[in-house]
């Protein structure tokens, strides 16, 4: 990926599943590198909100629709990516179904959020680790 003058773009969902009783989210396993587990995401296209971004990419990546709750945060260490400096937004999201991996998404794992798959791509641990604490406590990450 050649390399930008302002970093790139990026949207991540993290999907709960709201027709099961314990509210599981949704992993992908990365059919191209960098590989591991990761959230469902990719990258804003341009003229598309980061939202619609998020719909499209959690549509295109599981099968499903997806409503979007609320905004976690955004991550934007320039390490977080090895390809290159991104900047993702990530999105609390809920949908119902049976998810199905297709596009960037090789496999699909459905998991409580203390158990997640490995590895964990990116920095997806420490996004999940902000989530686990939003989702306990309910306060939102504070920015670095």
């Amino acid at each position: 990926m050649p390399q930008p003058r302002t970093p790139l773009l990026t949207v991540d969902i993290i999907i709960e599943l709201w027709d099961r009783p314990e509210r599981p989210i949704i992993f992908i396993e990365r059919r191209h590198p960098p590989t591991g587990w990761a959230f469902p995401g990719g990258f804003v296209d341009i003229g598309e909100s980061a939202e619609r971004a998020a719909i499209r990419e959690a549509r295109e990546e599981t099968g499903l629709d997806v409503s979007l709750d609320q905004l976690l945060g955004c991550y934007s260490d320039p390490r977080r990516d090895p390809r290159g400096h991104t900047a993702s937004l990530v999105y609390l999201a809920h949908a119902h179904g049976i998810p199905e991996a297709a596009d960037d998404a090789k496999t699909i794992a459905i998991h409580l959020p203390g158990t997640p798959p490995a590895p964990l791509a990116f920095d997806h641990a420490m996004i999940l680790a902000d989530y686990l604490r939003y989702r306990l406590e309910g306060r939102l990450p504070t920015p670095v």
